[in-house]
């Protein structure tokens, strides 16, 4: 084996390793500082867990080299883009979470992640209700400027993927490799996603098969990547309630669509209320209380403005920037600062940050210049 190999084929090669899933890859990455010198710390170094799957490279190097580059040919040809937390393209939202992953394989426009987005998700066993209403808050806020994304699942997220190719653009974050399509009846909506300009989105390698304990650990993205989560219909006990619960632990707002006390899926929606979820009537409901999130648009992402001066900027970009000055400050420090609620404030730190204004790094803003 080569004495160094790329950040990217390290990546892959922890990922091949037995016992390296998907969040301890990050954890490796965030101990470590990068993947390659993960892969080469000494033992004594490393959480016993892991231990077994780097012995296990350093006994047969090769062995894993070449299933990493196997993996890298696989994206290649089926046009899979691989991006990195360390990369400048990973979306900035996400790489604030806790537990953001250490690496995302995309199908489709990679830089649909980085525009605003709101997720909307729901019950697999829906209304005809809230399927229409899925559809057509997807749709509006979509026409808004919002990506909407789920997790392309039957029944509600279906529906909201739909809905957004109706007015803009969706991502789905998928629970398998983005080459695999699960179900399998939604084969024509992960074909129409990717050929409306959005984007397929997974931390598992290319060929992941569906498995049950993928699922719950994918919602963490969909929430990661959004302003705020829309909960259409769930039932009590839900995956749909699991992606509410890590939204509010992100500090993302969350929303719920009130439904009749007879109907099962309107349940979890009513508890969400209860612990302080908004309630919302109309797509404006959201939109209102997003404020002025609209303003990057995937124009803005590829080209990114850079003003001359902080006159060129508006008074909420000014505001931010005057709260953060030139010392290094987190999010909560922000919030206290400038008394916005936390999405507003993250999304005006996006802004920022695509503009080369401020850098975050593990959750510390620094102002540039």
């Amino acid at each position: 084996m080569e004495a160094t190999i790329s950040e990217r084929e390290s990546a892959l090669t922890l990922q091949a390793l037995p016992g390296i899933g998907a969040l301890a890859l990050g954890k490796l990455q965030r101990q470590f500082g990068s993947f390659a010198k993960a892969l080469q710390a000494p033992l004594h170094t490393l959480a016993p867990a892991y231990r077994k799957g780097l012995s296990a490279f350093r006994a047969n190097p090769n062995d894993f080299k070449t299933r990493a580059l196997a993996t890298l040919d696989t994206c290649i040809q089926d046009d899979i883009k691989i991006v990195l937390i360390s990369c400048p393209d990973y979306p900035p939202l996400l790489r604030e979470i806790d537990t953001a992953p250490a690496l995302l394989f995309v199908k489709g426009d990679s830089q649909t992640l980085n525009l605003p987005q709101i997720a909307i998700v729901g019950s697999r066993q829906h209304s005809t209700n809230g399927q229409q209403n899925a559809q057509a808050f997807a749709r509006h806020l979509a026409n808004s400027g919002f990506a909407i994304t789920s997790g392309m699942a039957l029944g509600i997220d279906g529906a909201a993927h739909q809905g957004a190719m109706e007015g803009g653009k969706t991502i789905a974050v998928l629970g398998t490799g983005v080459d695999v399509v699960y179900p399998r009846r939604h084969t024509t909506l992960y074909n129409q996603i990717i050929a409306s300009g959005g984007a397929i989105v997974s931390e598992f390698p290319p060929g992941t098969p569906p498995r049950a304990g993928n699922f719950p650990q994918r919602n963490r993205i969909i929430s990661g990547l959004s302003l705020g989560v829309l909960v259409v219909e769930a039932a009590l006990r839900s995956g749909s309630l699991i992606t509410a619960r890590l939204a509010m632990e992100q500090g993302r707002e969350v929303f719920a669509l009130p439904g009749s006390i007879h109907n099962p899926g309107a349940k979890g929606c009513h508890q969400l209320i209860r612990q302080g979820a908004a309630l919302v009537e109309t797509s404006d409901d959201i939109i209102n209380e997003l404020g002025g999130l609209l303003a990057y648009q995937a124009e803005i992402v590829k080209q990114p403005a850079t003003p001359e001066s902080p006159n060129a900027l508006d008074e909420a970009s000014n505001k931010v920037l005057a709260a953060l000055g030139f010392d290094p400050a987190d999010l909560d420090t922000l919030m206290a600062r400038t008394q916005l609620p936390a999405a507003t404030l993250s999304a005006q730190l996006v802004q920022l940050e695509l503009e080369g204004w401020v850098e975050q790094r593990v959750g510390i803003y620094n102002r540039l210049r």
